[in-house]
């Protein structure tokens, strides 16, 4: 249904970006820190933000300008936070005035982002000095450098395009994302923006997003800190020329998955991405009485440090995961309860009706020593299921977030 293709954030028709290195982070012209993505065309406009009490600036001053269900870009910087600090409602505004003056649009038209130490100032001037350089620059192969700009501890850069057909034309999605640590989104998540081509309307594309993200974003923990600064916004130019979409039919659920793989994808990323970490680790609860059953039990297997402990460890204690379970307060009878342990080197039958079965540890500690480990639970009490994405628990985990600020 679906072909992945390349372009990031810019393979949707009509969207441009660029980034460049302007001095919030000190760090040198090599990384950049500032990032502009633009649409020809006004698009429809939706976004989901952090549920933390402690919210930064942008996402206040984003709220307000996407009220109408409108933007034409997005405007974002690393290195800074821009939440808990003096000024912080005024910098964001600031951003997007310069991002507005830069482009020829209203400082309305903006979404407005920041993520990196919280508690410090933003150097808004050298923002509003680098902006215009920025604007000029914009191409439709500035997504590679926009992925790269909004990085902080992030390992890898996180991007994704895909396209498909809807109504007879060519409709494509891209994403650039950033997120490794204080991963725990309750929302979306840490930041994300999502461009389409696409024609739908406000209303129906803030229903897709927060749907997809309650099943996506939402089920990624990493350390089960959420952040001030998490924001996924959305934009839909209508370029494509697709009929409009402005009902729940088959186009609709035909853009909806689309949108899902694309959030899945950054999801997964985002886990694989964790801090320190060594694999990316995925729990599958089936056999449920509810989906919500299966996703308070999946979360709270990935959130277990213990667990994620273990498989830093390569070792195969299926007891830990009944524990977890056990702790969420989600409904489950354990002596129904199989786990089974399954990677590219095969799987492992590790608990059997809530007891231990026959288990080869070598063959088990082979299997947990891949990139990416799946812990399969059955709950054997009904047809529903959830995944959640985590990952595992390192001596380097522990000390890159005791030394984050230095």
């Amino acid at each position: 249904m679906f072909n992945e293709i390349t372009g990031g954030v810019c393979a949707p028709a009509g969207f441009k970006a660029n980034a460049a290195w302007c001095g919030v982070k000190g760090k040198g012209p090599e990384k950049p820190d500032v990032a502009l993505i633009l649409s020809e065309q006004e698009c429809a406009a939706a976004a989901v933000y952090t549920l933390n009490r402690v919210k930064a600036a942008p996402l206040y001053v984003t709220m307000e300008h996407l009220e109408n269900g409108c933007a034409w870009g997005i405007v974002v910087n690393s290195g800074c936070a821009n939440a808990c600090c003096p000024r912080s409602h005024e910098s964001a505004q600031a951003m997007c005035k310069a991002a507005a003056a830069a482009t020829g649009r209203e400082p309305e038209d903006f979404a407005v982002a920041s993520t990196g130490v919280i508690g410090q100032p933003l150097n808004i001037g050298a923002i509003e000095k680098g902006l215009p350089g920025i604007a000029a620059g914009l191409s439709e192969d500035g997504s590679g450098v926009t992925a790269e700009a909004i990085m902080t501890t992030d390992r890898s850069k996180k991007e994704i395009a895909l396209s498909m057909e809807l109504g007879g034309r060519e409709v494509r999605l891209g994403a650039v994302a950033k997120g490794s640590c204080m991963i725990h989104p309750n929302m979306g998540t840490m930041l994300c923006f999502i461009t389409t081509d696409c024609a739908i309307t406000s209303q129906l594309l803030e229903e897709a997003l927060r749907e997809v993200a309650a099943k996506t974003f939402n089920r990624v923990v990493v350390d089960g800190d959420t952040s001030s600064n998490d924001m996924c916004v959305a934009l839909a130019n209508g370029m494509a020329g697709n009929p409009l979409i402005e009902w729940k039919d088959e186009d609709y659920q035909k853009f909806f998955q689309a949108l899902e793989a694309v959030c899945t994808h950054i999801a997964r990323a985002i886990a694989a991405d964790g801090a320190g970490s060594t694999k990316l680790v995925t729990c599958r609860v089936r056999g449920a009485r509810s989906e919500e059953v299966a996703e308070r039990l999946a979360k709270s297997v990935v959130s277990s440090d213990l667990i994620k402990a273990s498989l830093f460890a390569c070792d195969p204690h299926w007891g830990r995961v009944m524990i977890a379970m056990g702790g969420s307060k989600a409904p489950f009878r354990p002596e129904h309860v199989d786990v089974c342990y399954r990677s590219q080197a095969g799987e492992v039958l590790a608990c059997v009706r809530g007891e231990a079965a026959p288990l080869d540890m070598d063959r088990a500690r082979e299997i947990l020593a891949q990139k990416e480990v799946v812990i399969d639970v059955d709950l054997h009490e009904g047809e529903e299921e959830a995944v959640c994405w985590g990952c595992d628990l390192t001596p380097e985990a522990v000390l890159h977030n005791g030394n984050y600020r230095k």
